[in-house]
């Protein structure tokens, strides 16, 4: 296989965002598009819950802009709010265009609601949304000539000159060789970043890499400090954070302390149904004030043929360790699950440096501000991967390319101390669980802010020394972006939305975007 490619664009990764925008130009563009691992494996993948729309005619565009500014805290941009919920029918026919059957009951969509939506609002399929997402854009990818699919190869960094992008650096895991992929555009649709904390719904992929390299790049990293919790995952030693979806509570279902007590009617009047940041810290604070492990999700109240029929992803996989959710209340437990800040883009998903897109979770568009709404997440996907694909379609491709070098390992050797990299990568994540959770205070942030420059040391002192692997790829990256998670965090003087600090418990009249940019 060459060590240089050329391509029109080079998009890196797979998820939701990713694949539509690569199936938007593979009609008259080449398409690399790059996947760290199999080409499913992704958040979008996972994602149960469904896809926010206004399809019902009792409901409209400005209820679900005004519900969508409401849970983003007073950092939501308006505009690029407008401009998604206006998309967001046209999201879902391409959605079913591209093969994905939603759930119908009586010939209408089959329409849930979630923390924050005063309307049911969200398209469904079942509870495993995202996994057909996946699989319908994937069978569509597939059929396209113009795309390339490169599986199990990880980007190291960008190929920047003159404040312009023109692809990347990256290694092929199956024979741990960097290839140079050149491209006139190039888009990161990497994800998020929740894999810097100890527990996470995300799957291992979500290593923050498109934010690092967006980052050491020169881009421009926005309210990184807004980590999503995710209220209710799955509390069991092999459930690996697995998530059970927030339609459970849309639907009726209760949580409650081991003794059967509701508690959420003590934090917020919407109980069930606040948004995530406040029942994500209701959870924490009666998990810490009783001594609890866990606190339970409580759907008993529904027949087990019902259960099946509208929860068969949860029904299987609680059964499958001895849980049988229709006579036994889930045991759950917040975890890491979206990160609302990241590389800052307009409307079109342009980044600050030239012809360098981002989309998806690893994008700042500003839809989310302080805190995503729930099923906000997959059509922001969609709604801006078409932007950015059009935006793309419409410019006229140069025909030269800076010249770049090979990637030189002729000063490193192959690493006998692998150990250092898997021991710096649990610290980091326990480093971030506990000091930068859902509650903060100043002297955590601080105190993780000072080991996190030291083990950043550490880290460039091994990336010098040994040869390049995925593994040291992904620690660089992570403790990266745990950086700019904790710098965001302190630059943050208020407690607002997802970033509660004990030491600023009042919000600022006027908040501010906080913006981290390497010097």
């Amino acid at each position: 296989m060459p060590t240089q490619h050329h391509f029109d664009v080079l998009i890196i990764g797979t998820g939701s965002a990713g694949m539509m925008s690569a199936l938007q130009l593979a009609d008259r563009l080449s398409i690399a598009l790059i996947a760290k691992d199999k080409i499913l494996e992704s958040s979008s993948y996972y994602a149960q819950g469904g896809i926010a729309a206004v399809l019902d005619a009792n409901d409209n565009f400005q209820s679900h802009i005004s519900d969508t500014l409401s849970a983003g805290v007073g950092l939501g941009n308006k505009k690029a709010i407008r401009f998604m919920v206006e998309q967001g029918p046209s999201a879902i026919a391409a959605l079913e265009q591209a093969g994905v059957i939603f759930t119908h009951k009586n010939g209408q969509y089959h329409l849930t609601t979630e923390g924050g939506h005063s309307n049911r609002r969200v398209a469904h399929v079942a509870d495993k949304t995202g996994r057909s997402i996946q699989t319908n854009l994937f069978k569509k990818v597939k059929s396209k000539s113009n795309i390339s699919l490169f599986e199990d190869f990880i980007a190291i960094d960008l190929l920047i000159k003159n404040q312009h992008c023109y692809g990347g650096y990256i290694l092929n895991k199956s024979n741990n060789r960097v290839e140079r992929f050149i491209s006139h555009k190039t888009i990161i649709a990497t994800g998020g970043g929740a894999k810097t904390y100890l527990y996470t719904s995300n799957p291992d992929t979500s290593t923050g890499d498109g934010i690092a390299m967006a980052y050491r790049a020169g881009c421009s990293i926005v309210n990184m400090e807004f980590t999503q919790f995710h209220p209710t995952c799955l509390y069991h030693p092999h459930a690996k954070s697995f998530l059970i979806s927030e339609t459970l509570r849309g639907e009726g279902g209760k949580l409650i302390l081991p003794n059967g007590e509701a508690f959420m009617y003590k934090y917020d009047p919407r109980e069930e149904l606040a948004p995530r940041d406040i029942v994500a810290r209701a959870i924490d604070s009666e998990m810490k004030t009783h001594g609890f492990d866990c606190v339970y999700l409580d759907i008993t109240f529904k027949d087990k043929n019902w259960i099946k029929r509208h929860f068969p992803t949860i029904d299987k996989k609680c059964t499958s360790f001895g849980i049988d959710i229709s006579v036994q209340p889930i045991p759950v437990v917040p975890a890491a699950h979206y990160t609302c800040g990241g590389i800052q883009t307009n409307i079109n998903a342009c980044s600050n440096i030239g012809n360098l897109y981002a989309i998806g979770e690893v994008a700042h568009t500003g839809v989310h501000g302080a805190n995503r709404m729930a099923s906000n997440s997959l059509l922001e996907c969609m709604v801006f991967a078409s932007a950015c694909a059009r935006h793309i379609s419409q410019q006229n491709l140069s025909l030269e390319y800076p010249n770049f070098n090979d990637w030189d390992a002729s000063r490193v050797s192959p690493s006998k101390e692998k150990v250092v990299v898997s021991h710096l990568w649990d610290e980091i994540r326990r480093i971030m669980w506990n000091f930068v959770g859902i509650v903060r205070s100043n002297k955590r942030l601080y105190s993780a802010q000072r080991r996190l420059s030291q083990i950043q040391i550490e880290v460039d002192e091994y990336y010098r020394l040994y040869l390049i692997s995925a593994d040291l790829i992904e620690l660089r990256n992570l403790v990266e972006t745990a950086q700019i998670i904790v710098q965001s965090a302190i630059n943050r003087t208020e407690s607002r939305g997802l970033h509660y600090n004990i030491d600023y418990l009042e919000q600022l009249k006027k908040p501010t975007n906080t913006i981290i940019q390497k010097s």
